[in-house]
This record gives structure tokens, sequence and C-alpha cells, in this order.
């Protein structure tokens, strides 16, 4: 019989003996092949194979890392710091698994990890090469010229080739993004070609020039630029004028630009001739004369240069012509509009011997007696313009006595003058005042009886007193004015 010992409580239950610790916790099995083969999937599978998690963590980040800094700088260096990478992490996983106790051979791991690393390493090799045939296909279609065809090839690239050969499809981006450049420079280049704005023109072919600076472009630039110069001349013919002269006048540069210099020779001849007649439709006489001018200037010896000189001759009148209506239409007196500043028109009837058609300007009174086929309202049919100041005494023909019906003693002594009317004759083809400076129209005098009224309180006569003229006598008069 057992006694509880000094100072123990016997009603107090005993303590329960501690339970034996179990066998010690083992690592798994594995094989040092298996491990490499697993690690050389870029997975860290060997490293999981070894119960590694944090390490196999490790590596899958530092994989990702990489592999998304190679997909996008597409550099060489990116790539081969990966291939370091990943045989830094087949030598860590093949050390850690040789430095156990407890390695061997594992038949059913080294067939797990290398169905896997074949896989994917397969994988990679496809993408790869499947990222240098779409490349070829770019640059054959870039060497054609043919952007449509190496853009459609480009946009076949998706993520797993850059992430298998970044550095193979760089390049082929950098075709879609001059591609897609080119692609404005075509919209701009036809904004000109429907509209003639330089601008539209100068900023297209500035976008080529650019284009043009990055090697391996020139058979793409010269498409979109030949395009362009297909659609020339334009339907506007003002418009094709302008975009030839801009070509024209472009500083040469060495390359593929410079054919336009030759479709501007072909095109800008007819252009200006085109224009200019349509010009003269639009009544636009003096931008019309430009054309034709521009022509003779730049191209002397063209075919249609006689064409161009009959056109500005005809745009010369047209412009003469309209002066010369404008001055009419502000002529009120003998001293102002045409009257005041006189201008040529150099399709009017020659002067020269024989009657001749008149402008009559200013004072009508007399000349608006004349006949109908004398006078003319149409500068165009004019030979002569009449400006006409007011009536006024000229050389006296006779002097009569007359008596007041209402005093006897308030005789009157009225000498009758012929009709004096100052006069500015200009031939209209020169413009040049001619002869005479006046006429002066004879007439009837010393009538029977004398009319005359009077205002105020004394009656001081009637005064001298113009001749009274006929129809014959005004013709009479002008008669010599209208003859050379």
């Amino acid at each position: 019989m057992n006694h509880p010992t000094y100072g123990q409580d016997p009603y107090r239950p005993a303590a329960a003996l501690p339970e034996p610790a179990g066998p010690p916790r083992t690592r798994p099995p594995c094989d040092p092949v298996a491990v490499a083969l697993g690690n050389a999937s870029m997975l860290a599978i060997g490293h999981l194979l070894l119960g590694l998690r944090w390490p196999a963590a490790f590596a899958l980040a530092g994989t990702g890392g990489l592999l998304a800094l190679t997909a996008s700088t597409a550099e060489t260096w990116c790539e081969i710091l990966l291939l370091l990478w990943w045989a830094a992490n087949i030598a860590h996983g093949w050390f850690l698994a040789r430095g156990r106790a407890e390695h061997g051979v594992r038949r059913g791991q080294r067939a797990g990890a290398l169905a896997v690393t074949v896989a994917v390493l397969l994988t990679a090799v496809l993408l790869r090469v499947d990222a240098h045939g779409i490349e070829d296909r770019v640059s054959e279609a870039r060497g054609s010229g043919d952007c449509g065809t190496a853009v459609a090839a480009q946009g076949e690239v998706w993520f797993g080739h850059r992430l298998a050969g970044a550095p193979v499809v760089e390049p082929g981006d950098a075709v879609v993004e001059a591609c897609r450049r080119l692609e404005r420079a075509a919209s701009a280049l036809a904004d000109a070609g429907r509209n003639g704005d330089t601008e539209d023109l100068e900023r297209g072919f500035r976008i080529l020039t650019d284009v043009l600076g990055e090697p391996g472009n020139e058979r793409t630039v010269g498409t979109v630029l030949d395009a362009f110069l297909d659609g020339l001349p334009t339907e506007d013919s003002c418009d094709t004028a302008d975009i030839a002269g801009w070509l024209r006048d472009r500083e040469p540069t060495r390359d593929v630009l410079d054919r336009s210099a030759g479709t501007a020779a072909r095109t800008e001849p007819a252009a200006l001739a085109g224009c200019g007649d349509d010009l003269m439709a639009e009544d636009a006489w003096q931008q019309a004369r430009a054309r034709y001018r521009q022509l003779l200037d730049e191209y002397p010896d063209h075919a249609r240069t006689d064409e161009a000189r009959r056109g500005m001759r005809k745009a010369t009148l047209a412009i003469e012509l309209d002066e010369v209506r404008s001055l009419v239409g502000t002529t009120s007196d003998a001293r102002s509009g045409y009257c005041d500043a006189p201008a040529k028109y150099s399709g009017a009837p020659p002067y020269r011997k024989g009657p001749h058609r008149a402008l009559f300007l200013g004072d009508t009174e007399y000349t608006g007696r004349l006949p109908r086929h004398w006078r003319t309202d149409d500068p165009a049919k004019a030979a002569l313009v009449v400006c006409a100041s007011a009536a006024e005494q000229g050389a006296a023909v006779e002097t009569c006595h007359y008596e007041n019906k209402k005093s006897a003693y308030l005789p009157h002594e009225v000498t009758f003058h012929k009709v004096k009317i100052p006069l500015k004759v200009y031939e209209l083809r020169t413009g040049k005042r001619v002869d005479p400076r006046q006429v002066q129209i004879s007439g009837g005098s010393c009538p029977r009886i004398l009319h005359y009224e009077y205002y105020g309180t004394y009656d001081y006569g009637p005064g001298n007193q113009l001749v009274s003229t006929a129809g014959s006598d005004v013709r009479d008069a002008f008669r010599p004015v209208l003859r050379r």
C-alpha cells in the first residue's frame, strides 16, 4: 500500500503521464534528375518535389518577372538573363536534391517532370518558330510596299509570341507604327487632292519624310506617294495647279519623294490653263490672268502657251472693260468718274477715218438729241467717250431790239449767241484725250416775239440769249466730233 508523501494533498488526483513522442517527420523522397527536369520547365516543379514551397514561389515570381521584362523591352539581354535564370534553377534543384540522404531514382517523378518540361519547351520553340514566320511575312510585305498585308500579318502576334520571342516580333511593331503614320500621310494627301489645300499637302509630305528617315520604309513610302500622284490631275483644275505648283517648288531631297517633280511638270501646264478658263467663266479676271501669266513664265516652250496668251489677252480686256464700266457708272458730270480719270479699253473699236459711235456722259441736254445710231450705252461698242459740260454762250450771232409791252420806255437790246458746249473727248481704245475741246451749235436768232420771265420788282430784260437749235443743228455741230 502506497502512502502519500509529506505535504501532498491526499485528495488531489495524480498528474497524467506524458504521451510518448511519435516517429520523426520524414522528407518526401526525391530524385535529383526529376528535380532538375522539373525546374527546367520554369514552373518550379523541382522545388515542389522537394517540398520547398517558398523557394518554389520565389522561383516562379522570378521567372514571371523576367518573362514580363523580356516581353515589354524585347531586348536580347533580357533573354540571356532569362536563360541564365533557367540554368540556375536547374542547378539549384539538382544540388538541393543531391544534398539529401533520401534521394534516389524515382522513375515516375522523372517521367512526369520530363513530360511537363518537354511540353513547355516545345510550346516555346513552336511559338518562336511561328513568330519568325510572321515576321518574315511582315518583312516581305513591307519590301513590296504593301502596308495592309504587313499590318494583317503582325496582327497574328499574341501574348504567347511575345513571351517566347519578343525580340523577334518587336520589329513588326515598328512596321505597324510606320504604316499607321503612312495612313495618316495618305489621308492628308487625299484631303489636299480634294480641296487643294497646300497645308494638308505639306503635312502629308512631312510625315512621308519622317517615315522615310527610318531604314526599310522606301517601298511603303513610295506606294503612298504613287497613289497620291496617280490621282493627279484632280477634277478641279485650280486645285491641281496649286498642288503642282507646291510640288514644283519643293526642295529636292534626293530620295523617292523627288518623283513628285516629274508629276508636277506633267500636270501643271494643263492645270494652269484649265484654271484660267474656269476663273474666266466665273468673271474672276484678275486671278485668271495670273494663272495664264504663270503658265507663260514657268513653261514658255509648252504647247499650250498660245492658248495661255489668248486667255491672258481675253482676261486683260475683261479687266479693262470692267474698270471702264465702273468709272462710267460713277460719272455724274464732266468732272467726275470716267471724265475725271479716263481708262483704256484695248478691245474698243479703233479710232480711225470715218464715223464712230460714242458713249456720251455728263450733260445730255443736247447730246441726247443726237441720232441713236451715233450713241451707245455699252462701253464695249464705243470708239469715243464724250464728256459734255453744261451749255454756255458761244460766239455772238445777232443783236436785236425788243420793246417791252408793259412799258414803251423799257426797250431791250438782246444779243443771241451760239450754244457752246465744252467737251472732253477720249479715244476709248487708248484712254487718251483727243480734239475738239468744244462745239458751238448754230441756230435761229431774233424771233419776232421773245418771251421771258423776270423775278423781283424791276424788269431788267431777258439778257443775252442762246440761239434756238434744231436737231439738224445739233447733228452738224457734233458730226466733226464723231468723224475723224
